[in-house]
């Protein structure tokens, strides 16, 4: 079946149930324990959502869970790197805490029994996987009751060279067949990792999208950032001109009909993906599962396109950390749909809230249950974090910094001499403006390298089994 035109999924009755998380995670229907649906794209950045505001891309269904649900708007990942930022996302913890920082290294067995698809199948949650697994290469299908998980990258068209039928289609089909084979008795969790929108490594193509979606697009001009202009990659530090994020650049925006050309095989992919969505909901009203049944939406990463000059991620600019996260609930009382909460939350949070929604306990992690937010409640919360990119490679320097509601430093490992970023974003949110090498506001710069320290020292001294509290 070829993808067709996205509609959003309508005629959804109208939810009537009571969001009771902050009282008991048991909440809804006959206190039955939610069933989960975790969504997970590659190198997809915030703002490539219509419900975040950009009035280009056609995510209708997507779009459609945030008016009924909550969107936070400053969502963030503690690492910009697929297998990193995905152990953060099962784990709970930092990079520095669950230490998978290569694309070789698979969790150790203490490590599985902490991630929170494992933690709910011992809860009595069926539980299902779909799509890039990311952390090592060792496939866990004995973990699951469904596992059609992959290593590396993937591929686009799994039946090469024949290209009639394309992963993100075929992932839909593994994410019904999932469903059907549910019951109404036992709760369900189904975590789908799509490789869209990431490109296809060393295909000269990159975006590789459907044949069904081509004609979309066409006609409209997409803007080009104003940071693409070339004064701002030379302002960053040698190391990064010459690293791999600028040889990217050159592959998929170096010109202004590749840059139109790639943006929108990259805006393809991603309403390839809002396609599935909608047959997942179909699916879940189909079964008589809709009003039981907590989707979050999210990504591993965001990505650049073009702005400071630079492709891919892997950095600490806004585009590289920042992604979406839309949580739809049906249980949420009327007045908290469609809501938006702007605290700074991270991808360290997602399995503390799942396992928050689920009932289920949680060993100690680093990142913070979202439950209270998504049902309106007013609670003190972080007003800053830490970002480590430590992964080793010649081309791509190593990045650790810290990022609060105003501010955000960035210290780059691997160059000589070193090279701070100090921007100060209510003012300069495209982070044109480096504080650190035009001499202002010193006292700002010293007050972050003491937070920089602050933080590495907690986190590496943290043993693990105790609960973690931010160094503030």
């Amino acid at each position: 079946m070829l993808f067709s035109m996205p509609r959003p999924v309508v005629g959804l009755p109208r939810r009537r149930f009571l969001y009771l998380a902050a009282v008991s995670p048991l909440a809804g229907a006959a206190g039955r324990r939610p069933n989960l649906v975790v969504l997970v794209t590659d190198d997809q950045r915030w703002d490539t959502l219509g419900c975040m505001g950009n009035r280009i891309i056609r995510t209708p269904n997507i779009d459609q869970m945030a008016a009924g649900g909550v969107v936070f708007t400053n969502h963030f990942v503690t690492t910009s790197i697929c297998m990193s930022s995905r152990a953060s996302l099962f784990t709970g913890l930092y990079l520095r805490s669950h230490k998978i920082n290569d694309f070789e290294t698979d969790f150790s067995e203490a490590q599985y029994r902490r991630i929170y698809p494992e933690i709910l199948r011992r809860a009595g949650y069926r539980t299902g996987f779909i799509g890039k697994w990311g952390v090592g290469n060792r496939m866990p299908a004995d973990r699951f009751d469904y596992f059609r998980g992959f290593p590396g990258q993937g591929h686009y068209f799994p039946k090469r060279p024949d290209e009639s039928v394309h992963l993100t289609e075929l992932m839909g089909d593994q994410a019904v067949e999932f469903l059907r084979g549910s019951t109404p008795t036992q709760p369900f969790c189904l975590s789908v990792s799509f490789k869209a929108p990431h490109v296809q490594d060393e295909d000269p193509r990159q975006f590789l999208h459907s044949r069904a979606t081509a004609h979309l697009y066409r006609g409209v001009e997409i803007p080009v950032p104003k940071t693409a202009e070339v004064r701002y990659i030379e302002i960053l530090p040698l190391e990064v001109q010459r690293s791999e994020a600028r040889r990217r650049w050159a592959v998929r925006f170096s010109t202004p009909p590749l840059y139109q050309e790639s943006v929108k095989a990259y805006y393809r992919l991603i309403t390839e993906v809002d396609t599935v969505v909608g047959r997942i909901r179909e699916q879940l009203e189909k079964m008589g599962a809709a009003d039981s049944t907590v989707i979050l939406f999210t990504s591993d990463n965001g990505f650049y396109l073009g702005e400071h000059g630079l492709a891919g991620k892997w950095f600490m600019h806004e585009e590289s950390i920042r992604v979406p996260l839309v949580v739809y609930d049906p249980r949420l009382e009327r007045s908290r749909r469609g809501t938006r909460r702007s605290e700074m939350t991270l991808n360290i949070d997602l399995a503390p809230t799942i396992l928050s929604l689920a009932g289920a306990a949680a060993p100690p992690m680093q990142g913070r249950d979202l439950t209270p937010l998504i049902g309106g409640r007013s609670v003190k919360w972080r007003t800053e974090w830490f970002y480590e990119h430590l992964f080793a490679h010649a081309w791509i320097p190593r990045t650790e910094g810290v990022r609060t509601t105003e501010w955000k430093y960035t210290r780059y490992l691997d160059t000589q001499p070193l090279f701070e970023e100090l921007y100060e974003l209510r003012n300069d949110p495209l982070e044109e403006r480096n504080l650190a090498r035009e001499g202002g506001r010193p006292d700002q710069l010293a007050y972050f390298r003491e937070r920089w320290k602050l933080w590495r020292e907690a986190l590496e001294a943290w043993p693990g089994d105790r609960p973690w509290n931010d160094p503030v």
